[in-house]
């Protein structure tokens, strides 16, 4: 992996392998700072004394170079810089992100939301223009009544489909850049230790973390941080008595189909399709166009082959893709399961759990949690330390108000799941976004709920609120009182095979 300059245009550190060799991580030789004579400091005056520390010399393992672990391991670095501290950060991914899948792959629908390209763009943190396939300027609502474009709020492109791996299963030549590599070459040029080996258990030495690779390998570190996802992580800490309990799962489905660049151009364009579908069990559907392949992402309670059946056959899909299609013609698919409710304790002493196995925002914009959990750990353990109860004072907080924050979009997903069923409401919902888009200068309320609901821009409790304003609701109660009276009558609607 090559290593160029930071984002701040500084060169790293100069180092004399790129890959330094597991068994040659070694401090030994460094002083360690922050161990103040005997008499000096003591419980009994600073409430801090005592607490295990990161200090010159010190050695920390991250799990997973997903974009949880990639971010912790270059803010971590970026805190520990601003304070003077030393410190070597060991960075184990098996997964090599410039191959196509399954062997580069994360399994994501891979939309990176307005508000985190604006966080990562005031980070200093840019995404290049071969990593983001496309920008996404408008969505593209369909119902069984017709469908109705909504136009990127000011008219900027600020959503990004990206590719988590090198590209799908069948790609020509592996051409396309990872966004999970950019982050991990990010954290690679930062100064972290990129070690391409899988994990096979941790195991406690002294009170400090131990991690035994399947190479048999085995490094003590000071503080070590999780960011496995979802499917991994708990079964690792067999020996550990804490805690910690995984997060709460559901399964969705993701599959690429190779359409090429022409095509998906011209059925497509620059618009991500969403379905409001009365189909059983489905809480969220969508299409994303990237490059010469669009990706198909179902979410819902217990998504299985019948229901992607369902919506693959539906008309609403088949208008929407090109004439022709073959539903069964596909690149790549796969049943990845998602966090639905966050983990108990996601902590203790020199332990932390980032991203997928910590928490995450319900169903949308799990890249911009895993970026919130991980700089906020990294806060904690540089200007903190990596004590169980500080992880409690300054991390907990972050993933209790994301948490909260999930339940009142489960009550917001609930609500649509009500309209979906309702054709009257999902005329209503039609209708009413239909004329703010056909008439200029209108306040766009019902396409900003839709629009941040879709994309994950704005927090749940943000669009609940806004749901909740006198003028949401009156319009809202009129475009219904219109439907009920004029059921044929919606202006700015696309029905059908219509052009």
């Amino acid at each position: 992996m090559a290593i160029n300059k930071t984002a701040s245009g500084r060169k790293p550190r100069p180092r004399e392998s790129k890959k330094k060799p597991i068994e040659f991580c070694d401090h030994k030789d460094k002083k360690r700072a922050y161990n103040p004579p005997v008499g000096l400091v003591t419980p009994e005056t600073d409430p801090d004394a005592g607490r295990p520390k990161l200090d010159d010399g010190s050695r920390v393992a991250v799990l997973g170079g997903g974009p949880a672990g990639s971010f912790f391991a270059y803010f971590l670095l970026a805190f520990a810089e601003r304070v003077g501290v030393e410190i070597e950060v060991d960075l184990y991914e098996a997964r090599d992100f410039s191959r196509p899948a399954p062997h580069g792959c994360n399994m994501c629908g891979g939309i990176i939301s307005e508000s985190l390209v604006q966080t990562l763009a005031a980070e200093g943190i840019n995404l290049p223009r071969t990593v983001v396939q496309r920008g996404i300027d408008s969505y593209v609502l369909h119902t069984d009544e017709g469908t109705v474009r909504i136009a990127t709020p000011l008219d900027e492109k600020r959503i990004g489909a990206v590719h988590r791996g090198s590209g799908p299963r069948d790609i020509e030549e592996p051409m396309l850049d990872s966004f999970d590599g950019h982050l991990l070459r990010l954290a690679v040029e930062k100064g972290a230790c990129l070690i391409p080996a899988k994990v096979a258990e941790v195991t406690r030495n002294d009170g400090r973390p131990q991690v035994k690779a399947r190479d048999g390998s085995i490094q003590t570190y000071d503080l070590l941080a999780v960011a496995t996802g979802v499917n991994a992580g708990k079964n690792l800490f067999a020996d550990w008595d804490f805690g910690y309990r995984p997060p709460a799962t559901t399964k969705t489905y993701i599959q690429e189909c190779r359409l090429g660049e022409e095509t998906v151009n011209r059925v497509m364009g620059n618009s991500m399709h969403v379905f409001l579908a009365d189909i059983p069990r489905l809480a969220f559907a969508a299409i994303i166009p990237k490059g010469d392949y669009v990706t198909i992402c179902l979410l819902g309670a217990g998504v299985d082959d019948a229901l992607v059946k369902s919506f693959l056959h539906s008309p609403m899909v088949r208008e929407c893709m090109p004439a022709g299609w073959d539903v069964n013609l596909r690149s790549c698919h796969c049943f990845p399961r998602i966090n639905v409710r966050g983990a108990v304790e996601p902590f203790a002493d020199r332990l932390v759990f980032i991203g997928d196995c910590a928490v995450t925002k319900l169903y949308k914009d799990g890249i911009g949690s895993a970026y919130r959990t991980a700089k906020a750990a990294a806060r904690t353990a540089v200007f903190r330390d990596v004590s169980a109860d500080s992880f409690r004072r300054f991390y907990l907080p972050l993933c209790k108000a994301i948490a909260r924050d999930n339940l009142v979009g489960k009550f917001q997903f609930a609500v649509a799941r009500r309209i979906q069923k309702r054709r009257v409401a999902r005329r209503t919902i039609l209708r009413m976004t239909a004329g703010e888009q056909r008439k200029e200068g209108r306040r766009p309320r019902m396409s900003m709920v839709l629009w941040d609901m879709f994309t994950g821009s704005a927090s749940y409790g943000e669009i609940f609120k806004r749901a909740l304003r006198p003028a949401f609701l009156c319009s809202l109660l009129w475009n219904f009182g219109c439907c009920l009276l004029h059921p044929r009558a919606i202006g700015g609607v696309r029905r059908g095979s219509d052009g």
